[in-house]
């Protein structure tokens, strides 16, 4: 549509705004710099569009077999109704011949931080939710997959809490 056309215009001609740039960096950096105090493990220095936390440092009591990325996008997404990316094992790990996983290299949730879209009070909202998630980690559980499609998994696997 129309509107969607402007808004790609604008947002093509911000990207090359200086005072733009710096305010879009500072934010995700603050993000990352608060979550770092509370002890979240992220993937460091952070980028200028997101923030890539270490779920499987996060729930070390979590089996990769479980998918810790899974879990904490789960328990961001129960506790605060913030929306993440699992960027692991559900979407990365491939199985054997046996059907045992062969796991990802890294388990990380993605918190993407779009243009023009959260505040500060959001950002903040963010890091007091993973404050309280880390209170209560090692209570937090594992998924096993119930369901998955034969390609691109990640997108419609459906899961289970396992207790």
């Amino acid at each position: 549509s129309g509107r969607d056309m402007e808004a790609i215009a604008v947002g093509l001609e911000e990207v090359f705004e200086p005072d733009y740039l710096n305010y879009r960096i500072k934010s995700t950096a603050y993000m990352g710099e608060k979550l770092r105090e509370i002890g979240v493990p992220l993937i460091w220095p952070p980028g200028g569009h997101a923030i890539y936390a270490d779920a499987k440092a996060f729930y070390p009591h979590i089996p990769v077999e479980e998918f810790p990325g899974q879990a904490l996008a789960c328990e961001l997404y129960l506790k605060a109704g913030i929306r993440c990316c699992e960027i692991g094992s559900v979407m990365f790990g491939k199985k054997d011949e046996e059907g045992k996983l062969i796991p990802a290299p890294m388990e990380l949730v993605r918190l993407a931080i779009p243009r023009r879209v959260y505040t500060q009070s959001h950002i903040d909202y963010v890091v007091e939710t993973f404050r309280e998630l880390e209170k209560e980690r090692d209570r937090a559980h594992g998924y096993r997959i119930t369901y998955e499609p034969p390609f691109l998994r990640h997108f419609t696997a459906r899961f289970e809490p396992v207790r």
